[in-house]
């Protein structure tokens, strides 16, 4: 069984950083695109920043320039490096990976989240 675990939320003062990471664990064959979302109180989960198994990445226009999305595939982690945070980046974060595990085709996996809350 797969499972995603996220670490390094918490409450950070507008204009601070924060770094997230996320690990795989499991049955793992191979990891392709791996990617960060979020979903603020009210409002839809969205798309935050994805990368590859390859490094290509992408990356939502309101984070454009303050976050860097990186990964170490030998550890099957995926981090979201967070800078220049304003209060309207306060929300759950979720991991998302596609995951090819052992006796099963590849899918999406989800982790539990973790709650980042920038201060004013």
């Amino acid at each position: 069984q797969v499972q995603l675990v996220e670490s390094g939320g918490g409450l950070v003062q507008a204009g601070g950083s924060l770094r997230l990471s996320c690990a795989a664990s499991g049955s793992i064959v191979s990891i392709n695109a791996m990617g960060w979302y979020r979903q603020a109180p009210g409002k839809q989960r969205e798309l935050v920043a994805v990368i590859t198994k390859g490094g290509s990445t992408n990356y939502a226009d309101s984070v454009k320039g303050r976050f860097t999305i990186s990964r170490d595939n030998a550890k099957n982690t995926v981090y979201l490096q967070m800078n220049s945070l304003k209060p309207e980046d306060t929300a759950v974060y979720y991991c998302n990976a596609d995951i090819w595990a052992i006796a099963t085709m590849p899918m999406d996996y989800w982790g539990k989240g973790t709650l980042v809350t920038v201060s004013s």
